[in-house]
């Protein structure tokens, strides 16, 4: 399977490492590597981080705060994450631009869908921050987003966990991992994959996923070369 150009979402928290919080050097520095040696093979990557390991805009709105109000502060803690990993990126030489949903001029160029894609013709890496620039939208569904309008071809979901599962793994010993699952599956089985709506993008516009563990090194590199490092969905997959 040769990809051309893809997708990668990170959460915010695969940026603290073992940290409680905020954002380790050495586990970006590795992130970054990574992705470095996609860039090495010839292939375009774009990246969308969260920022969880900062702020999470859900758990301050439970607390008392305004939802809206929330997810802005949310999406400003994905900018300084993107900074962060274009900094790691730059210093190993691999060319990086940020571009944010919101404008924030003197430190990222404003999300242009032309630009973006320019970007990635020429061979530089693309994090895209402040997720879709609105508030109740998760920054899953900004990758799905994102995916959808640069026309990548897939989107690489990295998690904490080696795919997808029929229950959560941590708590029960005999849950079954997923090596493919259809759209639908996930949907009516409510497998919290990604959010309804990034499901539904990427099912609207045949953008299969595939979900695996950034934690093992070179993953992502596998997971881009099409071997079987998780659980792909999509529109052909059978459930299985």
């Amino acid at each position: 399977m040769s990809y051309q150009r893809v997708l990668l979402k990170l959460s915010g928290e695969a940026l603290m490492g073992n940290l409680g919080y905020g954002i380790d050097p050495k586990v970006v520095a590795d992130i970054a590597q990574e992705i470095a040696d996609v860039v090495k093979m010839g292939i375009q990557i774009a990246v969308v981080v969260g920022g969880g390991n900062i702020f999470r805009g859900v758990k301050a709105a439970s607390a008392g705060m305004d939802r809206a109000t929330a997810d802005y502060v949310g999406m400003i803690a994905t900018v300084m994450n993107a900074i962060t990993l274009q900094d790691a990126l730059e210093h190993i030489n691999i060319p990086t631009r940020v571009l944010t949903a919101i404008a924030m001029q003197e430190v990222a160029e404003p999300y242009i869908r032309r630009r973006a894609i320019r970007h990635l013709e020429k061979g530089r890496v693309v994090v895209f921050g402040a997720g879709s620039g609105n508030p109740f939208f998760t920054t899953d569904t900004t990758a799905a987003l994102r995916a959808a309008e640069i026309e990548a071809e897939v989107v690489f979901k990295a998690t904490k966990v080696d795919g997808v599962y029929d229950s959560d793994p941590h708590k029960n010993p005999e849950a079954r991992r997923y090596r493919s699952l259809t759209y639908g599956h996930v949907l009516t089985h409510d497998l919290r994959v990604m959010d309804g709506t990034a499901i539904a993008l990427c099912k609207e516009n045949n953008i299969p996923i595939m979900v695996f563990d950034l934690s093992v090194p070179g993953n992502i590199v596998r997971a881009i070369q099409g071997e079987p490092v998780g659980t792909l969905v999509g529109s052909f997959c059978e459930v299985s």
